[in-house]
């Protein structure tokens, strides 16, 4: 297995561990009764950027870890460069990742339109951002596998 089939596999378990766990941690922080406009707000807002920044930090961390250990097992250094191939990839799985978000993004839009409570438009974007990183993550590993 290449490093980058390695590294794409390690992005796709932390990304989805790291999701779950902020979900199930943020779960138990629902208000009980239900929420005002303003509370509302509050909770989701701080939900999006909470779990951006811990996603963002999280992804810096194990990626570091990620390269100690391959360093330590494989005795290779990672790949000081990109050839075509990693950048076609690399635009391949940013393109499906990006055609996934957009199309939560109108569903969303869409669910404020039909007249869905906020929580339904919130929680599609959430969706559908975790959906666009795995489905880029999947795409990678696809193409390191099979080709392009």
């Amino acid at each position: 297995m290449t490093y980058q089939e390695k590294k794409s596999i390690t992005a796709l378990i932390s990304t989805v561990l790291i999701f779950a766990a902020y979900c199930l941690y943020m779960y138990t922080q629902y208000p009980e009764e239900g929420l005002g406009l303003e509370e509302g707000f509050r909770y989701w807002g701080s939900f999006v950027l909470i779990l951006m920044v811990v996603s963002i930090v999280a992804h810096i961390v194990i990626s570091i870890i990620f390269n100690i250990i391959f360093r330590m097992t494989t005795g290779e250094k990672e790949p000081a460069f990109a050839d075509e191939l990693d950048k076609l990839i690399e635009l391949k799985a940013h393109r499906n990742s990006f055609f996934l978000f957009i199309l939560g993004f109108l569903l969303a839009m869409g669910s404020l339109v039909t007249d869905q409570p906020l929580t339904v438009m919130f929680v599609i974007l959430i969706a559908s951002g975790f959906l666009s990183d795995v489905t880029g993550s999947i795409t990678k590993l696809y193409h390191y596998r099979r080709g392009v």
